[in-house]
């Protein structure tokens, strides 16, 4: 009988959690393009109750496969800190946003799921830097809602970032062949995760005030002191990140696609030269290139990754049924291969589709922001959130050459987590920011008409 009933739960739990995925999914969709409040609100609150049994079921399907009942504990742990986190946000900052508050957490709570299922040792140390990360960025609404001096501080913003990136340039840790993390008493980071809410900071305490040529060339001078120290750590993913977002951004502020254009050229040039000047780089083109030639050296992570996207189907192997192992450095960089595999593809596509409804409702709640220094913020996050998400899924099925970075929320890595996280909630604070001061206008306005009664 016991053996019945785990077959069962493991047979039918993969099409229960794709059909789970598909229905959270579709509300979230609903959230972004309705006006209806109640709706929205309905919409949200059902949301939470799907993320919970999604992921349930997908650490009961890893605990019936594996024999371990101590998955059900890091659900447990897992449960009792999103419940917390929705919750406490809501009552702390009724003004926040729940819609992208939910997809925060559904985004955690697969990501924890499938590192769970990848390392239990590695799921845990994630499980307790997410709790950090949440415990930090607490503080950060109310602290963006009341500090005044954001606008103040461009060029400490400029030093800092290309400072801190020198640092790890010149003594950093090398992974991979990149010096990108940094160790201060045993903890190992990455300070350029970090450093991308300060460039963001500084571009928006530029334009916000200036959009003539002269700031633009000096903007784009400071950048490309940014990219160039990326560029010698030969953390190019970064590199790639930092520019795309300049480009977009100051096509945003200046509303001159002239420097669209130009941003496309220069990107172009500098791909040609560090393919020129980086080995790894003309690796990685390669097995873009011609994978199945070079299936056993240059190319085997990208070919181990396809086969595990392939072999998935719609529906998945069911987790702990796969063999995702296979792919090199798949909890940092190949996440979604794992995702694909296990899960399978329609689960994949919802998570994209999950991917796409968090940064629409930033570029949402950005055209709504009348601050422009805060409103360049929010439009950045978004920028550098989603194009994340394509340079890493891209990667992974091949659609463009490798990069090796993170997907936000997804994959494991301690500074991704905290970055993201920190991002998230930099964009809840200024979001509660705008509604109080839409408030207080609006009580200002109504006050002369309370006179009369």
């Amino acid at each position: 009988m016991q053996l019945a009933l785990k077959y069962y739960v493991i047979e039918f739990s993969k099409y229960i959690i794709a059909f789970l995925m598909v229905l959270y999914t579709s509300l979230s969709v609903t959230t972004v393009v309705s006006n209806k409040k109640k709706l929205v609100s309905v919409c949200t609150s059902v949301q939470s109750g799907l993320m919970l049994v999604v992921i349930f079921l997908s650490f009961l399907e890893m605990t019936f496969v594996s024999g371990m009942e101590e998955y059900l504990y890091l659900f447990a742990f897992i449960t009792l800190f999103l419940f917390f986190m929705i919750t406490i946000v809501s009552i702390i900052y009724d003004k926040s946003d729940r819609i992208l508050l939910n997809n925060m957490c559904m985004l955690s709570g697969i990501g924890l799921s499938i590192v769970s299922r990848l390392s239990f040792s590695k799921a845990f140390r994630q499980y307790i830097i997410t709790l950090i990360s949440f415990a930090i960025c607490l503080a950060i609404p109310f602290f963006i809602d009341r500090f005044k001096y954001f606008k103040q501080l461009l060029w400490v913003y400029a030093s800092v970032g290309i400072v801190v990136l020198s640092i790890v340039l010149f003594t950093g840790s090398k992974v991979n062949g990149a010096n990108i993390t940094y160790t201060l008493k045993g903890i190992t980071f990455q300070p350029s995760e970090f450093v991308k809410i300060i460039y963001l900071f500084f571009l928006a305490a530029l334009l916000y005030k200036y959009n003539s040529f002269k700031w633009i060339f000096i903007s784009a001078l400071i950048t490309g002191a940014y990219v160039i120290v990326l560029v010698f750590s030969r953390d190019l993913g970064s590199a790639l990140i930092f520019f795309v977002a300049y480009v977009m951004i100051v096509v945003m502020s200046t509303h001159n696609y002239i420097y669209l254009i130009s941003g496309l050229a220069g990107g172009a040039l500098a791909c040609i030269v560090a393919y020129n000047l980086f080995d790894h780089v003309k690796v990685r083109v390669v097995a873009f290139m011609d994978p199945w030639t070079y299936i056993d050296d240059q190319a085997y992570q990208i070919t181990q990754s396809l086969f595990a996207i392939s072999s998935g189907g719609w529906f998945g192997s069911g987790l702990m049924q796969g063999r995702p192992s296979d792919i090199p450095f798949v909890n940092q960089d190949l996440i979604f291969s794992a995702v694909c595999e296990e899960y399978g593809l329609l689960f994949a596509i919802c998570l994209l589709i999950i991917c796409m409804c968090v940064f629409c409702r930033m570029m949402m709640l950005s055209y709504r922001i009348a601050d422009k220094f805060y409103q360049i913020i929010v439009y950045g996050i978004g920028i550098m959130y989603i194009f994340q998400v394509f340079l890493t899924v891209g990667g992974g099925i091949k659609f463009i050459p490798l990069t090796g970075v993170t997907l936000p929320l997804i994959s494991y890595g301690g500074s991704s987590v905290m970055t993201t996280y920190i991002m998230l909630f930099i964009v809840q604070g200024i979001v509660i920011k705008s509604r109080n001061y839409e408030q207080a206008h609006d009580e200002r306005k109504m006050a002369p008409d309370k006179k009369l009664y």
